[in-house]
Formats: C-alpha cells, sequence, structure tokens
C-alpha cells in the first residue's frame, strides 16, 4: 500500500505530524513493529488514519516533567503504581493502537499481573492489561482521534497537556472522556498540575524538593494513637 501523507502539521513547535487516511490496521502494525526501541517516531491509529509524529525537546521535557509529578506524588501519598512508559499499546481485536507519552497502573489485580509479566522479562504487550492512566503531550494538533483511541481502549483516566493546561478526563458510562478537573488515582487537581509543570523552575532540584513537601501534605492526618 502507498502511503500519501497530507500536508506535516508544525504551526506550534514540538511535533512534526503526518496524517495518513484510510490505512488498514495491518498497515500500522507493521511499521510499528518495524521501528526500534527508543525511537523518537510515534504512531497512533484510531481504526481508519494513521498518525506518524515526531517528537520534539519540547514535547519530551513536558513529558518527563509529568512523569516526575506522577512519580513523586504517589510516593509521598503511599499510593502503589507502576509506571510504564512509553509503551506502545498495538490491540488487532479493537483495531486501534497508540504509544502514550507516559502510562501508568494502579489497579491492584492490574498490578499483580504487570509484576509477574514484568518478573518474567515478557516484552510482548499481548499479555498486559490496559493503562490505568495514560498521559498525552500535544503542543500541537493532534491529526488522528487519539482520545477514541483510549476510549476503545477502555484507560479509566486520560492526561492531557497542550503546551499550557493539563486537562483530567475520565472515561464515562457511556464511553466518551468526560473532563472532571481532577484524578481519581491521586489526589491532585488539573490546575495543580497545570502549575507545577508550568512552574519557572519546573524539573530542578528545588523544584523537585518543593514538590515533595507539597506532596507530603496531601496525606491525610494519622490518627493519634
Amino acid at each position: 500500500m502507498l502511503l500519501t501523507a497530507e500536508r506535516p502539521q508544525t504551526a506550534i513547535p514540538g511535533e512534526l505530524r503526518l496524517p495518513f487516511r484510510g490505512v488498514q490496521f495491518d498497515v500500522y502494525e507493521r511499521l510499528t513493529r518495524s521501528l526500534p526501541e527508543r525511537s523518537a517516531i510515534r504512531m497512533a491509529y484510531d481504526g481508519e488514519d494513521l498518525e506518524i509524529m515526531v517528537t520534539g525537546l519540547v514535547h519530551e521535557d513536558f513529558g518527563r516533567l509529568l512523569d516526575h509529578f506522577i512519580t513523586i506524588v504517589a510516593h509521598a501519598a503511599r499510593i502503589p503504581r507502576r509506571g510504564l512508559g512509553r509503551a506502545t499499546w498495538i490491540r488487532p481485536e479493537i483495531d486501534r493502537g497508540i504509544e502514550a507519552d507516559q502510562c501508568y497502573m494502579f489497579d491492584p489485580a492490574k498490578l499483580e499481573i504487570v509484576n509477574e509479566l514484568l518478573a518474567r522479562r515478557i516484552n510482548d504487550v499481548t499479555g498486559y492489561p490496559n493503562p490505568d492512566l495514560a498521559v498525552e503531550v500535544d503542543i500541537s494538533r493532534p491529526q488522528v482521534d487519539r482520545l477514541s483511541i483510549y476510549a476503545a481502549l477502555q484507560v479509566p483516566e486520560l492526561w492531557t497537556f497542550d503546551g499550557e493546561t493539563v486537562t483530567t478526563f475520565q472515561l464515562g458510562s457511556e464511553g466518551r472522556y468526560v473532563d472532571t478537573g481532577r484524578s481519581r488515582w491521586l489526589p491532585v487537581t488539573a490546575a495543580d498540575v497545570t502549575r507545577w509543570i508550568t512552574a519557572d523552575d519546573r524539573g530542578g532540584d528545588a523544584w523537585e524538593d518543593r514538590l515533595r513537601v507539597w506532596a507530603a501534605d496531601l496525606l491525610p492526618p494519622t490518627p493519634e494513637s
């Protein structure tokens, strides 16, 4: 199949996006599996259209910041979780696939499965449950319906960041995402996350120190014995 790309979307620095319309799932799967590990190329397939995205340093920096935020807050709040980074979720049973900027497991049953598979060094995503939380950095406008991909994967929570604002979505009963303004897995609001990852000193040692202190205060008081 000959792929013909539309004009690249580069109006806002952050990502180069190449959309291909009317692509079959097997083409997406072959292309994705042919990429080397840690490639700067990301692919997303919404059941009809394919987006090939090349990330930039700004994109990657915000992805790392969001991971630091989630990891530090979860640790301070003593919330069990497992981060799976930029895992690619290829799901032929629903003709969808995507690579999140970050993804995490929180559900105890899923954590048990994931920990067991990782202990056995299983790299095939087929046996892994879909993530409980995915993070999407979209500084430029997505060229496929990325939210519908996560909805088809039944990811309960999705955070998106457009370069200025974090939005926290929860998957509703009708299979659509709803902007709830807060996380179900962590004791934080979208405004909290936005404030921290857009701070002037974001990512530095002082930033991390302040975040740890702030996150520690999120814990409920310990009852006196």
